[in-house]
């Protein structure tokens, strides 16, 4: 990295270095481990931008991340922390974090999930929130969506064929998708945007 670039960086850059490495790490890891296709996952989606928002210091991709995160890694500790507390899970998405078939290392890797949101919060602090990251994650979980009901259907990828309360398919493929994307709209994006945004200070115009 060159003085100019670093003069204008508003990250350090050691969490710089250190999102690098971690995403290579982390990446081959879970290739290994999970599949390929286990990066359709939002949460691994989330993952990857948001290293790759950090490296490149990037509030867009920082705050589109945050939007998709913050509620869902809320969700995911809620869930893993009932699993522990009462042997049986309150939301479901945890299930592979108590699979002894899977080495304990390899599990804990998903404790990024803790850390991801602090992590995010902290760079909004320092570089605002943009508000394009609002329609930009609209735009990627659109494409997650019909990506994941691509996928196989016994695995479920983003609930894209079965809901994770009433475990059903709300109607045909185009149906399903749609009510699956407006929940996560209504329900999840929005109103975290709407927080960010009432928070945290408005990015600089035109820092990607």
């Amino acid at each position: 990295m060159d003085s100019t670039t670093a003069k204008h960086s508003k990250l350090p850059v050691w969490i710089r270095r250190v999102a690098f490495v971690w995403l290579v790490f982390w990446f081959a890891v879970y290739w290994r481990s999970w599949g390929p296709l286990n990066f359709l996952h939002f949460c691994d989606i989330a993952e990857i931008l948001s290293c790759i928002g950090f490296v490149a210091d990037s509030p867009l991709l920082i705050s589109s991340q945050a939007v998709a995160s913050l509620l869902v890694d809320a969700a995911w500790a809620l869930d893993a922390g009932w699993t522990l507390l009462f042997r049986r899970h309150l939301i479901g998405g945890t299930e592979y974090l108590f699979d002894p078939s899977h080495a304990l290392w390899v599990r804990l890797l998903s404790l990024f999930h803790l850390a991801l949101p602090v992590l995010l919060l902290w760079a909004l602090h320092r570089l605002g929130y943009d508000r394009r990251g609002f329609p930009l994650q609209l735009g990627i979980a659109f494409v997650g969506f019909v990506a994941s009901r691509l996928a196989p259907a016994d695995q479920n990828l983003n609930y894209a064929y079965a809901d994770p309360f009433l475990h059903r398919a709300w109607g045909p493929a185009p149906v399903h998708i749609l009510v699956a994307f407006l929940f996560m709209l209504i329900v999840v994006y929005l109103p975290t945007h709407l927080i960010l945004k009432r928070v945290f200070r408005p990015a600089i115009s035109g820092n990607m």
